[in-house]
């Protein structure tokens, strides 16, 4: 598939603050983009912004947030004059036992990967349509294949897959290309807060090879620029992830029964886990979060 230059590109990242989407930020403005930041943490958002090659902006908005995001697509137009393509890359996760989980933490997994994966599309997809553009959602191998302790992540990413998927269809002959980027446990802030509780750590290492490993974020992140300069239906950040496409359907009974051994291996040890979102990037959601209601109630 030939590629799209990003020399000139107006491309917005959500979740740029840190992990992937800085890390893309800084290698899509390495090629000429100019790049719009979009996230929960102004300072570092600021700094990223600080440190790009070329032209940029930062936007502090929350992705649940429809009033936010159509300004923030409004304030991107008029600064830069377009938008050639959006990374829906924002997202937060939460693990443990769902019988134990928080409510308010499994619902904003869901609210953050998959509803605000929607309202940043229904914010920019007018732009797109303008510049026959290109919308990538970020996904996960969580939206391959089912996984334990992981309820509410692998929901939000199978819903994710299934609405850009759908979305596709429909702004096709609209000019506008729509992909799905997939990732198996990448080296971020996600990644290693979920590490902190062992017994996660311990259940991800005992899954079969190349699944149980941590994989450096750079080369992922190359992949998915390249995505984005073929305007790519499937954009996969590890090379052995395309392969798990053909076995998906298998998967489900798979885990059903492996899980359960595993489950019962580790259920003493399932007491007192931390149910609440993992890593920086969820403890900026929830400090986002306590100081809205905090406004709210002043």
């Amino acid at each position: 598939m030939s590629r799209v230059s990003l020399e000139g590109q107006v491309v917005v990242v959500t979740g740029a603050a840190r992990g992937v989407g800085e890390l893309l930020a800084r290698k899509l403005s390495a090629r000429g983009a100019t790049i719009a930041l979009v996230g929960l943490e102004p300072d570092l958002l600021k700094e990223v912004s600080e440190r790009l090659h070329g032209e940029s902006g930062h936007w502090y908005a929350d992705v649940t947030d429809h009033e936010a995001m159509a300004r923030v697509a409004a304030e991107v137009k008029e600064r830069f004059g377009k938008v050639d393509a959006v990374v829906a890359n924002a997202g937060v996760a939460s693990g443990g036992p769902f019988v134990d989980s928080d409510p308010l933490a499994w619902r904003r997994v869901i609210e953050v990967n998959l509803i605000g994966s929607a309202v940043t599309a229904r914010a920019f997809l007018p732009l797109l349509m303008e510049s026959r553009g290109y919308l990538l959602q970020i996904a996960s191998l969580a939206a391959i294949t089912p996984a334990p302790m992981m309820t509410a992540y692998c929901a939000s990413k199978s819903g994710v897959e299934a609405y850009a998927h759908s979305l596709r269809a429909e702004v096709g002959h609209r000019g506008v290309r729509v992909g799905v980027g997939y990732l198996s446990w990448t080296d971020t802030d996600m990644v290693r807060g979920a590490d902190q509780e062992d017994v996660m750590r311990e259940l991800r290492q005992r899954l079969p090879w190349p699944s149980n490993k941590t994989y450096p974020l750079g080369p992922a992140v190359d992949r998915i620029v390249a995505g984005i300069e073929r305007r790519a239906s499937h954009v996969y950040g590890q090379w052995w992830l395309r392969g798990m496409q053909g076995v998906r359907g298998y998967l489900p009974g798979l885990i059903g029964t492996v899980g359960q051994r595993e489950m019962k291996r580790f259920a003493p040890r399932l007491a007192g886990m931390r149910t609440g979102l993992v890593g920086a990037g969820g403890a900026a959601d929830e400090e986002a979060r306590e100081e809205a209601r905090a406004t709210q109630r002043s």
